[in-house]
């Protein structure tokens, strides 16, 4: 059983920044990656950006350059540091966690933290 849960949501102007942290437990989770998804209202779910548990990072389009994460396998917890943050970044952050062992699929999600970008 893997356990998510999100913080560091809040609301800034354009341009600012805001750190998210998802804090993990369970068993075996620095083995897995440790992905950022974000919902805006009326839209679908996206892919925001991920990290192996080796390190290898993976991003979106709309926010490389911009957003950085980065894990501490000490600690179980991944971070999302969002820099320049437009007001199409406002949405609902997820963090996801998801894996096949012996051929059953687990799929966990956090509660989400709310970003809300406006001036």
């Amino acid at each position: 059983q893997v356990q998510l849960v999100e913080s560091g949501g809040g609301l800034v102007q354009p341009g600012e920044s805001l750190r998210l942290s998802c804090a993990a437990s369970g068993r075996m989770i620095t083995l897995y990656a440790i992905h950022w998804y974000r919902q805006a209202p009326g839209k679908q779910r996206e892919y925001v950006a991920g990290i192996t548990g080796g390190g290898s990072t993976n991003y979106a389009d709309s926010v490389k350059g911009r957003f950085t994460i980065s894990r501490d396998n000490v600690k179980n917890t991944v971070s999302l540091q969002m820099n320049s943050l437009q007001p199409e970044d406002t949405a609902v952050y997820y963090c996801n966690v998801a894996y096949t062992a012996s051929n059953k699929k687990y799929d966990y999600w956090g509660q989400g933290t709310q970003v809300t970008v406006s001036s």
